[in-house]
């Protein structure tokens, strides 16, 4: 649970009432009430106010907001305020300013500007998280903490370089180790002294290419960034663990952002009491491609519940085009969310900006000030339903079957890769798997690759270029022991530090798969082969389209199931299964189109009867969140038109409190939750 005082699904947002003057706080706080908030995150970016100078700190005014919000029985998630300095601390220690990837020297502006190894700016914010927990420790309606505030900053100064040196010299001990790690023979880069260590930025191994950071020594780049991941992470704890000693007994957060490559979110998970994210989907975004970042960050702390912190009532201001929300999208986002295992609907933001670049980004109170808009009236519903849940939800959990192998620095290793093509990205890879078993109704978590892999039937790793120590073992430990393993191209080819392991690629998986790769060719996405099907194999169609890249492969035990259809390599295998112990391996070498995808999935699925509680019904999505005995079903209609769902058994509809039996409609773009009797 969240905090076990309030056993209730948080329903709120981001609120700046440092924006507003008193009468328009009081009319806000009337319309929190209206609207069913039971809590509001604040403030966000008041360190300003809070510290108008070197010596000085103010929190009357804070004090004045959280008597009011009491007085009407709205919680508060107290943020720390440390995601934007004040200009006169980035004036008096200019050295708290970062140095971006170009070598420039950046001016007090934006927000999450700083750099992450100042002493200056982490002695200020633990400071000022030190201040706010003692003022705020007995406040009852302190339900939890925000940190700071979608960190992001990374940074190319010299203070971050000494800082690097001093990393490396912890992870590789001697120059030695560092230079074989790095492969620094080549191009003469040998480095006889520590302080020969530059950062890799635009100054020196890298560059903006085509669609990416290109970079000409993928392991020094890696490690940076490893570095950066954890000199950020070390800001949060500093202000964490000042927080922790005071007030022990309340959870701490900081909002990620889903699928965000510069911070490696899995080992962020074990310093934050509960993950929380902030989703914002694009324009066109399919519901799959929002699932899957739910589950991602439900996934991060073992499948416990997770936070929705931020999310846009409406509109956002920074897209290419920024649509409103459709009648009844944002109850349906809002949904999906607690579907895939939130305990909180948040949003960004509770009253709409009068100035500067968030004025046009959507709020519970626009503009208008008015309870009679259409946004208004959908969020004040939303809330009326999650009353109606009370604590129904709250704190169940998933029984995933399937897991993916999600893995950041494999992420950065596969993009700083200087080939085979410029159109092999990782998120695509992963979404397309995913989203095979999302349409068949089966959860998914996601898991390192070192992770704990033995509750789990099938594992899926798409391209797992990367082979950390002890990884390959994993994995074929899973195989031996009976589970189901899929892997694809570009995948087993370099160590940690992206160096290639010898002997033929997959290299630590050769004996695992039953094949040894040879060649990948690379072409352009417009020229297709195909994947011929092996006769025989019931649930594939006879041949399917594939592009992008081709392994050309030689079997050393594996059973052939598909071959290519044209060029040279006509004829030769492409899609694999080898009987490892007790389980199978199947290998994938090439970019095969989602048909196949789909067509794998259900027919490996259907040996361990994984989707068996509804039938799949395009647009349809259903998962199934568990809390004691209690299987409790979320059914989201996406389509625009009704669908009927034949019922198993009988259940409770917890928004009308009415028994169903035998069959069921869902009318268009609607939401049902059943409890099974």
């Amino acid at each position: 649970m969240i905090n076990s005082k309030f056993p209730y699904i948080f329903y709120g947002g981001d609120y700046n009432p440092e924006q507003w003057q008193k009468e328009i706080i009081d009319e806000d706080i009337r319309l929190f009430k209206l609207s069913n908030i039971n809590i509001v995150t604040l403030p966000v970016f008041s360190w300003a106010l809070l510290q108008p100078s070197e010596d000085n700190y103010d929190f009357d005014w804070l004090d004045d907001i959280f008597d009011k919000l009491k007085k009407n029985d709205i919680n508060i998630c107290l943020a720390t305020s440390t995601a934007v300095q004040p200009a006169w601390m980035s004036k008096k220690y200019p050295e708290m300013l970062p140095v971006d990837f170009e070598g420039r020297r950046r001016h007090f502006g934006g927000r999450v500007k700083f750099c992450p190894n100042s002493e200056k700016y982490r002695e200020f914010s633990v400071r000022l998280a030190t201040k706010l927990a003692k003022r705020y420790k007995e406040y009852e309606n302190l339900a939890l903490w925000h940190i700071g505030n979608e960190y992001d900053n990374y940074c190319y100064c010299e203070n971050c370089r000494k800082k690097f040196i001093e990393w490396l010299k912890n992870k590789y001990s001697s120059l030695e180790n560092l230079n074989n790690a790095w492969n620094n023979r080549f191009w003469g880069h040998t480095l006889y002294s520590w302080d020969e260590v530059t950062v890799p930025s635009a100054l020196s191994e890298m560059w903006n290419g085509q669609n990416k950071i290109c970079t000409n020594f993928q392991g020094i780049a890696i490690d940076y960034n490893r570095f950066m991941s954890d000199s950020i992470l070390e800001c949060y704890l500093g202000e964490y663990e000042a927080i922790k000693k005071i007030t022990p007994n309340i959870k701490i957060t900081t909002n990620f952002m889903g699928t965000f490559k510069p911070l490696d979110y899995f080992k962020w998970a074990d310093y934050l009491d509960i993950i929380s994210w902030d989703n914002y989907p694009c324009y066109g975004d399919e519901p799959s491609k929002v699932s899957m970042r739910h589950d991602l960050m439900r996934s991060l702390k073992n499948g416990k519940p997770f936070m929705l912190m931020e999310q846009s009532p409406n509109q956002q201001n920074w897209q290419p085009y920024n649509t409103i929300k459709r009648p009844g999208e944002l109850r349906m986002q809002s949904f999906q969310t607690l579907a895939h295992g939130a305990d909180s609907i948040m949003y960004f933001q509770m009253r709409q900006s009068v100035g500067a670049c968030e004025k046009y980004h959507a709020a519970i109170i626009s503009h208008s000030g008015s309870e009679n808009t259409r946004i208004f009236k959908e969020c004040s519903q939303i809330g009326e339903e999650l009353k109606m849940l009370n604590d129904c939800t709250i704190d169940s959990i998933f029984d995933s079957k399937v897991a993916m192998i999600f893995d950041w620095e494999n992420w950065w290793a596969v993009e700083f890769s200087s080939g085979p093509s410029v159109d092999l990205t990782y998120i695509p890879q992963i979404e397309k798997y995913y989203k095979s078993f999302y349409k068949n109704n089966i959860p998914v978590d996601f898991v390192k690759p070192e992770g704990d892999l033995s509750r789990y039937d099938i594992v899926v790793a798409p391209v797992l270029y990367m082979i950390k120590e002890n990884v390959a073992d994993n994995i074929k430990n899973f195989v031996e022991n009976g589970g189901t393993f899929i892997t694809t191209f570009f995948s087993g080819y370099v160590d940690e530090n992206d160096k290639v392991k010898l002997g033929g690629y997959p290299a630590d998986f050769k004996d695992l798969l039953g094949l040894w790769i040879e060649e990948i060719d690379a072409l352009p996405m417009e020229k297709n082969n195909s994947i011929e099907i092996a006769p025989f194999i019931p649930g594939f169609k006879s041949s399917y389209k594939c592009d992008m890249l081709y392994d050309i492969i030689n079997l050393e035990g594996a059973e052939t199931l598909g071959v290519y259809g044209s060029d040279f390599y006509k004829g030769r295998p492409v899609f694999t299964c080898n009987n490892f112990g007790k389980g199978k391996a199947y290998y994938i070498g090439t970019n095969a189109e989602n048909n196949f995808i789909d067509d794998l999935i259900k027919k490996i699925a259907s040996n361990y009867s994984l989707n068996s509680y509804f039938n799949p019904i395009d647009g349809v999505e259903i998962t199934k969140r568990i809390k004691g005995n209690k299987n409790i079903y979320f059914i989201l209609n996406h389509n625009t038109f009704e669908t009927s769902l034949t019922l198993k058994n009988s259940y409770i509809n917890l928004f009308t409190k009415e028994k169903v039996e035998n069959s069921i409609i869902v009318s268009e773009k609607d939401i049902l939750i059943l409890e099974e009797i």
